[in-house]
């Protein structure tokens, strides 16, 4: 791959996760070519990235560019065969296998041979993505988060055939962009998905067994547990259809994992189309003017915190333990990530190791199920005395 602005990027894919990926790209000076099949998606992304653009530069974070210079660097194609001159696609389509499979062979015949190949998926396998290339060494996982011109993480996740040098090339680009990366193996869900599931399962569960209505959990989460949103205001903003796509791909392809098992309440809705903020009802009613109010009983609020936070623990510490990433790794990647207030390893230094798995003990005892069976790594540490940071 070529060093510097001389790298040309290819976006495959207009949506708002693409046409993000493109902005922070022309920003760092590359020219970009976005592709899209469909004429008017890219119409849209081409306004929506002007005013984008428009509104950095109001906010000084354009480097010194103008606005002007950065989307003279930007080209909007419906022609995939302009990403033959391209060093660096990536895609950013549909969460669908088969659809990205295909349109991976067809990139492939038009691409130059050193050419990297990179997936924004959130969630499915590298290796599988990777399979109908004919070169698969040359393909990766570069997982940004919305904004990705805003937020600083981007997972990088090779796949077992990723060849070693693109890793590092891949990694000083994205630093060069200013981005922080974590190293995450090829796992469902990777690290922040992954660790993250119980923020919305166990917000669910707690729901759906009527020990708290929606507006307390979420009360409880951003008072008690000093989280910046509560799981379900996050979840109608991510979107209902997408958060509960993620939450089902990790239970089928980590073969059915009590953990992560989807709740049939946000299934729900989103047969219902009830998504959230973009369709205006989700689990709240947003053509209201006043939300239902919380219970702010903090010993509730307490209870709530500590068993969600507590499963967040366990997941981080199962992570840890199968090698999914490092410890610094994993509470960089979920502060950086989706901003939780602290990284869960050093928070479970903080609150104690055997607390958590007496919070974890007690649900067992009384559910009985294995979604709440304790990390191996929490047992190990108890039973050493040790802590994850020294």
């Amino acid at each position: 791959m070529e060093k510097g602005n001389k790298i040309r990027v290819g976006i495959m894919g207009a949506g708002t996760m693409g046409n993000g990926i493109a902005v922070l790209s022309a920003i760092n000076g590359h020219d970009v070519i976005v592709f899209d099949n469909n004429t008017q998606v890219l119409e849209k992304a081409k306004n929506e990235s002007i005013k984008a653009i428009e509104n950095l530069h109001s906010k000084n974070k354009l480097q010194n560019k103008s606005p002007q210079e950065v989307t003279s660097k930007m080209y909007y194609e419906s022609d995939l065969g302009m990403f033959g001159i391209c060093n660096l696609v990536i895609e950013a389509i549909v969460e669908d296998l088969t659809i990205k499979q295909v349109c991976y062979s067809e990139l492939e015949q038009i691409v130059p041979e050193d050419c990297i190949i990179g997936s924004n998926t959130s969630s499915l396998s590298i290796a599988s993505l990777s399979s109908s290339l004919k070169n698969p060494s040359r393909f990766l996982g570069i997982h940004f988060f919305n904004p990705p011109v805003v937020m600083k993480l981007v997972e990088i996740v090779p796949s077992l055939l990723t060849d070693i040098k693109i890793l590092t090339d891949i990694k000083s680009l994205l630093q060069s962009w200013g981005k922080t990366t974590v190293l995450a193996k090829d796992t469902p869900g990777f690290i922040v998905n992954r660790i993250a599931r119980p923020f919305y399962t166990e917000a669910l569960r707690i729901f759906d067994e009527g020990i708290a209505d929606i507006p307390t959990i979420d009360w409880a989460m951003k008072e008690i547990g000093g989280f910046k949103m509560g799981p379900f205001e996050l979840m109608d903003l991510i979107g209902n259809d997408v958060n509960y796509k993620v939450t089902e791909s990790i239970f089928e392809q980590s073969y059915f994992e009590p953990r992560f098992k989807p709740s049939i309440t946000q299934k729900r809705l989103v047969e219902a189309k009830m998504f959230g903020k973009k369709t205006g009802r989700g689990f709240y009613d947003y053509s209201l003017e006043n939300q239902p109010k919380p219970n702010t009983d903090r010993k509730l609020g307490t209870k709530i915190f500590n068993r969600i936070l507590a499963q967040l623990i366990n997941e981080a510490s199962d992570s840890l333990l199968f090698g999914i990433a490092t410890k610094e790794d994993i509470d960089l990647a979920m502060t950086l990530g989706v901003n939780y207030p602290k990284g869960l390893l050093k928070w479970a230094d903080e609150i104690g190791i055997s607390n958590v798995i007496n919070q974890l003990q007690a649900l067992f005892d009384e559910y009985g199920e294995d979604r709440y069976r304790i990390s191996p790594m929490l047992k190990r540490m108890a039973d050493r005395g040790w802590k994850f940071y020294n």
